[in-house]
């Protein structure tokens, strides 16, 4: 089986969960890698809240029992609070790898400086990974990043920033083939990934765009990307992680039979009924952790990814999104048509939020004059966001 070391740590299939907000909890985690093997991702925390002890943010490290591999992506642009948290986490909180954003293009973030603004200073971001591989380096855990294009077209930082991952000592990056001024927009830039790979020496990941497996082992085939990381292609269908194992498996097993027609097409086509199954055993892990009242408002939100192309009927849907207990939940799903099959439609269509480019990216003042210059006020959420 293809596999993919990140330092000491061995992924057994090369595909990481991307964290995002609100989505990739324990329950979400523990959901996916039922599926398959992979990397799975707890949700974006900040640094200044690890360190600070915030309540908000403790309560989402939280890992399932079945979580053997505790992997946590870590938000700052102030590189002693990095560090600090990097430190927490690997001594308090048993954690086997952290990976630092640097790819969220959203406007409170980047406004600040963080996420996918934050490469263009090279040399805070440097500073930022050598104190988080120092402080992971004594419990042998290894560091990765996250990171975008660039803030536009005209600003690009990618090579430069694999330059600097692997300078600082990182396992990875990992590139999302899209500018923040993108956001999740148009498509992803896939050449861009290919030419990461060939700039440095350490494993790169490949993400954006990946709506099925045949898309990850394409990805990988055509960039000499190590491995893929998944968002959005996987709300609602978490069987995606099946696939994708079965997918990266069998060209592991036999390159040239990968190649076929028919080992290209790994994808599960569930009935509707075994998509209910898959929702009602999210719920159950979501009403695990957080308790059934609260689990049933948490699993609301995915309730248009699962059923998205099914025929079901507006008032049922409405119904799902206004669950507020097991029981109903059972009492609603056993309304669905469960013979009804996968719609094939829906194969490779994009989910989630796209929306369209920015004009503008926010930015703090005078951002762009020195791509250098650390001499301004470094400041964070105290909340998590939207991964990139």
């Amino acid at each position: 089986m293809t596999s993919l070391a990140l330092g000491s740590l061995q992924v057994a299939t090369p595909v990481v969960l991307a964290p995002m907000a609100g989505i990739t909890n324990a329950a979400y985690r523990r959901l996916c890698a039922e599926q398959g093997a992979g990397l799975y991702v707890c949700e974006m925390i900040t640094s200044r809240g690890v360190v600070e002890r915030d309540r908000h943010t403790l309560d989402m490290l939280v890992f399932d029992e079945a979580e053997t591999v505790r992997s946590v992506q870590l938000y700052g642009t102030d590189p002693v609070y990095v560090g600090k948290a990097t430190e927490i986490l690997c001594a308090e909180y048993g954690v086997a790898h952290v990976d630092l954003n640097f790819g969220c293009p959203v406007p409170k973030v980047t406004r600040k400086g963080g996420g996918g603004a934050l490469p263009w200073k090279r040399k805070l971001l440097g500073e930022i990974l050598e104190q988080a591989v120092a402080a992971a380096a004594p419990y042998d855990v290894p560091v990765t990043m996250k990171t975008r294009k660039g803030i536009d077209d005209e600003h690009l930082t990618y090579l430069d920033a694999g330059r600097i991952a692997q300078e600082s000592g990182c396992a990875a990056i990992a590139l999302h083939g899209r500018t923040v001024a993108q956001a999740y927009s148009g498509a992803a830039d896939w050449d861009a990934i290919g030419r990461l790979v060939e700039h440095v020496d350490i494993p790169v990941l490949g993400n954006g765009d990946i709506w099925e497996a045949a898309d990850a082992l394409r990805l990988v085939e055509e960039t000499g990307a190590a491995g893929v990381v998944v968002g959005r292609g996987c709300l609602g269908r978490p069987w995606l992680f099946r696939d994708l194992a079965a997918a990266f498996d069998a060209r592991g097993a036999c390159r040239e039979e990968a190649r076929d027609e028919p080992s290209r097409r790994v994808a599960t086509l569930p009935s509707l009924g075994e998509v209910a199954a898959m929702m009602r055993r999210h719920t159950e892990l979501l009403a695990q952790h957080l308790g059934e009242e609260r689990g049933c408002v948490e699993f609301r939100k995915h309730v248009s990814w699962y059923l998205k192309g099914f025929a079901a009927g507006g008032d049922l849907r409405r119904a799902l999104a206004m669950v507020t207990s097991l029981a109903e939940l059972d009492a609603l799903l056993a309304r669905l048509d469960w013979s009804e099959p996968f719609p094939v439609s829906e194969l490779g269509a994009p989910r989630g939020r796209q929306g369209a480019p920015r004009d503008k990216v926010a930015l703090p003042e005078h951002w762009l004059d020195d791509i250098d210059g650390t001499d301004w006020c470094l400041a964070e959420e105290a909340s998590g966001t939207s991964g990139g």
